[in-house]
């Protein structure tokens, strides 16, 4: 792959830390590559044997260049899942796929789901696994379900944190647990294209190279989330009535070298609840066409408050005009 350079901000003890990246070697440092997580062609330890680190079911077929999830038929569903638990407190999943079909315009579907879940292995209406999972899911939405919904564009890219307690909503397109979101062109592309999943002192930034420039574009970048360690990686994807090739060529997985506090390193990391600490609960988040998390809307009460602020900040501003406009005047006469 040619060298592939990103620049990432992120948030670490409170100051605005700088990150250059590149795109195989997360770090600099190649030996930071955990393969037993990672999955590369030719895709040895790939099946059913005790030794293998990934199994795959459904649909799923393993060729020498690509995993296919699914074929471009109807009413399938395949996954992929590494067999090794995840005890890694920062990483970075770094993913090659191709979508693609014979579908025009709008007849296409269903979508790439990828996974870090307590568990594997079981399938579902939930792009081919299953719902109220516990972990963390990131979409690639092919289709649109909500024609009534936002004017958001698809195909679209989106994340979810689950405790087991939520459903995912395909109706809605998983807008009511969704924590942020982008829009990009991920199908029938003639070059590669590529996610990346980054996990580090509670952020979660997800970036994503579609375009053949060679550089990564952030899709979802947000804060407050707890994810525990010993969960397993995976891919899964389905077809209704439409459908798609969904393929992926590649899972790379880096350790990131990230110091903790003494505390954080005696903390029991397998024992965290997957939650993010926002505001309300992702069940109350309401339409949002730039895929982003935002509030509930304003209250009486708050509409009175922002009104009473808006009304002082003008008296404040008024009257230091005012004083400013009368020393002026006064030095004014000085010169005369």
């Amino acid at each position: 792959l040619p060298l592939r350079h990103y620049i990432l901000f992120y948030l670490t003890n409170q100051s605005l830390c700088l990150s250059l990246v590149c795109c195989d070697i997360t770090d600099g440092n190649a030996e930071h590559l955990k393969r037993e997580h990672s999955l590369t062609k030719p895709y040895q330890g790939v099946g059913s044997s005790p030794s293998s680190q990934w199994d795959f079911s459904g649909s799923t077929l393993v060729t020498s260049s690509y995993v296919r999830l699914t074929p471009d038929e109807r009413s399938k569903q395949g996954s992929i899942w590494n067999t090794v638990p995840c005890y890694l407190k920062d990483w970075e999943m770094h993913v090659q796929f191709k979508i693609h079909g014979s579908g025009k315009k709008s007849l296409h579907g269903d979508g790439i789901a990828l996974w870090y879940t307590k568990d594997r292995l079981h399938s579902g209406p939930v792009f081919g696994n299953q719902d109220q999972f516990l972990g963390l899911a990131i979409f690639l939405d092919t289709f649109r379900n909500d024609l009534d919904g936002t004017a958001r564009s698809f195909p679209y890219i989106s994340a979810m944190v689950n405790n087991g307690s939520v459903s995912y909503d395909h109706g809605k397109d998983g807008r009511s647990s969704e924590l942020g979101g982008c829009s990009a062109e991920i199908r029938n592309r003639d070059h590669d294209t590529y996610l990346a999943i980054r996990y580090s002192k509670g952020r979660l930034t997800v970036m994503v190279d579609v375009d053949d420039k060679n550089e990564w574009n952030e899709c979802i970048d947000i804060g407050g989330v707890r994810l525990p360690t010993g969960y397993f990686f995976g891919a899964s994807a389905a077809t209704g009535d439409l459908s798609d090739n969904h393929d992926i060529i590649s899972m790379k997985l880096y350790q990131l070298m990230v110091e903790h506090t003494a505390e954080e390193e005696n903390l029991d990391w397998t024992k965290i609840e997957p939650s993010v600490s926002l505001l309300k609960s992702p069940k109350d988040n309401i339409d949002d066409p730039t895929g982003n998390f935002r509030g509930t809307p304003l209250t009486g009460w708050k509409v009175f408050l922002l009104l009473l602020c808006a009304l002082l900040g003008i008296v404040v501003c008024a009257v230091v005009g005012a004083v400013v406009f009368q020393r002026r005047q006064e030095r004014n006469k000085r010169f005369y």
